[in-house]
């Protein structure tokens, strides 16, 4: 058995759990290559450290959910978007988020997967997760908009 994408609802009800407030969630186009250098990229690994599935927030995402899990202001996140720039408490939030995320991946039957390394946006991630976000094949890309703060979009890309 392999990992398996999770279904947009697992991604819905995770958010509206983990950050205590309504989450929509809609389908969206993949990341572009251009999206990368904005995008906080997360890599999860299985026992023996192989890489096995990499998750991209966009810069926006990064922002509201490391502010709202937070519960920092709407302002915080809106001041980290002006500024071009995650602030050491939301990047912190919001790599918290990253692990949490591990358990949409996680099912029984397939090796246990863990969040292994964070890039934040702004920070050069490796070149092998950068092709995985954007490849086309074992991909679900989302748009999550956290009530009150603001919508960004999720990719999670599979190997395989």
């Amino acid at each position: 058995m392999s990992h398996v994408l999770p279904v947009p609802k697992a991604v819905k009800d995770l958010f509206d759990d983990l950050l205590g407030r309504p989450v929509q969630v809609n389908p969206a186009e993949p990341l572009r290559a251009a999206d990368v250098p904005k995008t906080l990229v997360a890599l999860y690994t299985d026992e023996r450290s192989q890489l096995l599935a990499v998750i991209g927030m966009d810069f926006g995402l990064t922002a509201y959910t490391g502010a709202a899990i937070g519960l920092i202001p709407p302002g915080g996140a809106e001041a980290c978007i002006e500024d071009n720039e995650i602030s050491k408490m939301i990047g912190e939030n919001a790599i918290e988020v990253c692990n949490i995320l591990a358990g949409l991946l996680n099912r029984e039957g397939v090796p246990r997967l863990k969040l292994y390394q964070t890039f934040l946006p702004g920070e050069k991630a490796p070149t092998d997760a950068v092709n995985w976000l954007l490849a086309l094949g074992r991909r679900l890309d989302l748009i999550v908009d956290v009530s009150g703060y603001g919508a960004g979009k999720i990719s999670i890309a599979l190997a395989g």
